[in-house]
């Protein structure tokens, strides 16, 4: 095996996770790919990793290994793009991470259309709500809401989109509506446990004023459907973003709360690694995206905005 191939190889293993993960990814066997790490290792004359039968941890030659390795197939890359021109056909694995409900519900079908377009190209679409690394974990894209954490990292801007406190009416008939934010205490909440924010906690702005307050409730999830299911049920206020309940506030299932105040900025972004060339497959994505979520972009109802 060359160089590169091992690389390529023993970065898989360590985004994977466990040598079985890999062997499904590379369909072979567990034990060929064990074979081959075997002798990669004889090869380096050093270990790599320190397996268990469920987990592999990498060792500190592994961790330089796969440091330094992963910027070489970087570089690779870009000289094979560089040399092939801007005229490359789409081709090959694209990995791209989106949020859970976000990306079952809008990213999911766009993708069908994609695929049907460039069948060159095999995306594999990965769904989770914890924070990916794009770089680290390899992905090719990622559809995340809210500002850019990483400036070596290039945003495109999908849609326009805004989080907002909405109820359904029974619950506000029974309960009364708040008509501050510091009122939220008094009130049933229910949560959507998002990332590493912190939970239990609202940060809210109207123009210059700012309110940061702590409120509770019966009932929290990490799953999107299932808090609206509650809300519509009557079981509290619920902070949700405006495509996802956009229909819901238009048939008057739910009502806004304190429509004045909001929450951070939650536009939806398509991020990806900043290069002097991104490749034919990621570009082509990110083209057929853009166009696809072209009215969302506008900024449209303060309630409803363009969903």
């Amino acid at each position: 095996m060359d160089g590169f191939s091992d690389l390529a190889f023993f970065s898989l293993l360590a985004r994977q996770g466990s040598l079985s993960a890999a062997a499904q990814e590379l369909g072979v066997t567990p034990p060929a790919v064990s074979k081959r790490l075997a002798a990669l290792e004889r090869r380096l004359g050093v270990r790599l990793l320190n397996r268990t039968t469920r987990r592999i941890n990498l060792t500190p030659e592994g961790e330089i290994y796969l440091g330094d390795g992963a910027r070489v197939l970087e570089d690779l890359e870009a000289l094979e793009r560089s040399v092939a021109g801007s005229r490359a056909l789409p081709r090959g694995v694209l990995r791209v991470s989106a949020t859970l409900g976000f990306g079952r519900r809008r990213i999911a079908p766009v993708l069908s259309r994609f695929a049907l377009a460039f069948p060159l190209v095999e995306v594999q679409l990965h769904l989770n709500d914890r924070p990916v690394n794009l770089v680290e974990q390899r992905f090719d894209l990622q559809v995340r809401f809210g500002e850019l954490p990483d400036a070596r990292l290039t945003a495109r801007r999908l849609a326009s989109n805004r989080r907002m406190l909405c109820a359904a009416p029974g619950y506000l008939q029974q309960a009364g509506t708040p008509a501050t934010p510091r009122e939220l205490a008094q009130h049933r909440c229910i949560f959507l446990r998002e990332g590493d924010e912190t939970f239990g906690t609202w940060h809210l702005h109207s123009g210059a004023r700012q309110e940061t307050v702590k409120v509770r409730g019966p009932l929290s999830s990490n799953d999107g459907e299932t808090v609206l299911g509650w809300a519509l049920e009557g079981h509290g206020i619920l902070m949700r973003s405006q495509w996802d309940a956009a229909e819901l506030l238009r048939s008057g299932a739910l009502v806004p709360v304190l429509p004045e105040w909001t929450p951070p900025e939650s536009d939806i972004y398509l991020v990806f690694q900043t290069k002097h060339n991104i490749s034919a497959k990621t570009r082509a994505l990110v083209d057929f995206l853009l166009e696809a979520f072209a009215p969302h972009r506008a900024r449209g109802d303060a309630i409803l905005g363009t969903w």
